[in-house]
C-alpha cells in the first residue's frame, strides 16, 4: 500500500502511521464524552468560525479529540508540540493525513526542531493562542509583538504555564487576555491530582520495570500532582515521603500520612525521586552527591528545569543509556543514578499522558473557554482569567449525566433559606 501523500502543511515522523493513529483516537474519543457532546453542538453552531487557532499542545489521542473538536467548531487551526518527548508521532501523522489539521511535532525533535515549529505556529498569525506552558504566548511576545492587536485571547493548560503568565502580568508584559484552564475545579482536581499521579506511576513503571512496593520514594512538592503521585504510590506500597516549602501544604501531607522533610534529607533515604513543583533545580547539585546507589530520578512537571541537569552532567564520570528513557549517571565514587526521559516530564516521554476520562474534563475547558473568548472578546482585559464558574459546572455536570450519576437539587424552600440571613437560634 503505498504511503499517504502530504496534503496539509506539516512535520511528522511518517504519514503511514496514521491508520494507527486513528484507531486510537477514536479509542480515546469512547472516553470523553463530554467533549463529544461539545463537538456535535460545535458542528451546529460553528462558534469558533474565521478564528485562526495556533494550539502548542501535548500531541496525544486526547489532544487530538480536542483538535477536531476545534476544527468542527470552525477554527483554522495550526498543532504544535509543547515538549520534545510527549509528541506521538502516529497521532501528528493522523491528524495531518486524515484531518487535515496543520501538525508539526515529532517525538524526540532537537531543540532547533522544537522552536522550528514553534516558529510555524506563530507564523499562522494566529487570532487565539491554545498553550501548554505558556512557550507560544512567551514566543509571541518576545519576538512577535507585531502579531497581538489580531489576538483576542488565550488559554493555558498547565501549572507551570499559568505561573509564568501570573509573572507576565505581574510585570506588565502581558498584552492579550489568557484563561487559565488549569484553575478549574473540573481540570487541577481530576487532571492534575488523578491524571499526573496514575500517569507518572505508569512512565516511571514503562521505563524501569521497577517494583514501587517496599521503597522509600519522595515527591517534591504536594500541590495537586504531588498529592495525585503520593497517594498513587502509597496505593502500590511505597513508603512516601514528601518535601514541600509550603507550611500549609506540608502539614496537610502529615496529615495525610506521609512523611515530610527537607529535600537534603530525603536525598539519603530515597529510592525514587519524582518533583512535580514547577520551580527550578528542586534536584540540585549538593544532593546527587547524597543520593544511594541505584537512586532513580525523574520529573513530572512541565520543563526539565526541576532537576540540575547541568549540575549532573558535571558530577558524573560516565553516562550511558541502559534502557529506553533510562540514562545511568555513575560518578567517582563507583555509585549510580538513574535519570528518566531525560529529566523531561516522565508520564508523556515513557507513558501516554493521562487517561482519556480525566482529560475529557481538561480539554472541555479548553475548547468552551475558546468560545467563551471569541464572544466575550471585547470585554476581555490582558490579564489572567480564570474559568467561568457556569463553565466549570456545566462540564461537572455533563460528567455525572455520562457516568450515569444523578445529584440532588435545591427546592425552592432551600434556595429561599441559604440566600436569607433572618433564621438563626
Amino acid at each position: 500500500m503505498a504511503a499517504p501523500t502530504m496534503t496539509t502543511p506539516s512535520d511528522v515522523r511518517d504519514l503511514s502511521l496514521a491508520p494507527r493513529g486513528r484507531l486510537r483516537i477514536e479509542y480515546a474519543d469512547a472516553s470523553m464524552p463530554v467533549l463529544r457532546q461539545i463537538r456535535e453542538r460545535f458542528e451546529r453552531e460553528r462558534p469558533l468560525a474565521g478564528i485562526r487557532v495556533s494550539a502548542c499542545l501535548h500531541v496525544t489521542t486526547e489532544t487530538a479529540n480536542l483538535a477536531i473538536t476545534l476544527k468542527a467548531g470552525g477554527a483554522d487551526l495550526f498543532l504544535c508540540a509543547s515538549n520534545p518527548l510527549s509528541t506521538q508521532d502516529d497521532v501528528a501523522a493522523c491528524l495531518a493525513a486524515d484531518y487535515g489539521i496543520p501538525t508539526f511535532a515529532i517525538k524526540g525533535e532537537d531543540n532547533e526542531t522544537y522552536y522550528r515549529h514553534m516558529t510555524a505556529a506563530v507564523d499562522h498569525r494566529p487570532n487565539m493562542t491554545m498553550d501548554d506552558g505558556c512557550d507560544l504566548v512567551a514566543t509571541i511576545h518576545k519576538s512577535r509583538p507585531d502579531l497581538i492587536p489580531a489576538i483576542i485571547g488565550g488559554t493555558e493548560e498547565t501549572t507551570t504555564g499559568v505561573i509564568r503568565l501570573r509573572a507576565m502580568a505581574k510585570d506588565g508584559a502581558l498584552k492579550v487576555p489568557i484563561i487559565a484552564v488549569n484553575e478549574a475545579d473540573t481540570k487541577h482536581m481530576f487532571d492534575n491530582r488523578y491524571g499526573t499521579g496514575q500517569s507518572t506511576l505508569d512512565g516511571v513503571i514503562r521505563a524501569t520495570n521497577v517494583l514501587l512496593a517496599g521503597k522509600v520514594l519522595v515527591v517534591a512538592g504536594y500541590g495537586w500532582c504531588g498529592r495525585g503521585v503520593a497517594s498513587r504510590a502509597r496505593g502500590m506500597g511505597a513508603n512516601v515521603v514528601v518535601t514541600e516549602i509550603d507550611p500549609t501544604r506540608a502539614l496537610e501531607a502529615v496529615m495525610d500520612g506521609f512523611r515530610v522533610m527537607p529535600m537534603a534529607q530525603a536525598a539519603a533515604e530515597g529510592d525514587i525521586f519524582i518533583t512535580v513543583t514547577g520551580d527550578v533545580n528542586v534536584v540540585s547539585s549538593g544532593l546527587f552527591s547524597k543520593m544511594k546507589d541505584g537512586a532513580i530520578v525523574c520529573n513530572s512537571g512541565h520543563f526539565n528545569d526541576e532537576i540540575d541537569m547541568t549540575a549532573l552532567e558535571a558530577a558524573a564520570q560516565t553516562k550511558r543509556r541502559v534502557r529506553d528513557f533510562v540514562d545511568e549517571y555513575r560518578f567517582p565514587d563507583g555509585r549510580r543514578l538513574f535519570l528518566l526521559g531525560e529529566g523531561r516530564l516522565i508520564n508523556l516521554a515513557a507513558a501516554e499522558g493521562h487517561p482519556a476520562s480525566v482529560m475529557d474534563m481538561s480539554f472541555a475547558n479548553q475548547a468552551l473557554s475558546a468560545e467563551y473568548i471569541r464572544q466575550k472578546s471585547s470585554s476581555l482585559q490582558p490579564e489572567v482569567y480564570i474559568v467561568p464558574r457556569e463553565i466549570d459546572r456545566e462540564i461537572a455536570r455533563l460528567k455525572l449525566i455520562s457516568m450515569g450519576i444523578q445529584i440532588d437539587t435545591l427546592t425552592p424552600e432551600q434556595e429561599r433559606y441559604l440566600s436569607s440571613w433572618e433564621s438563626g437560634t
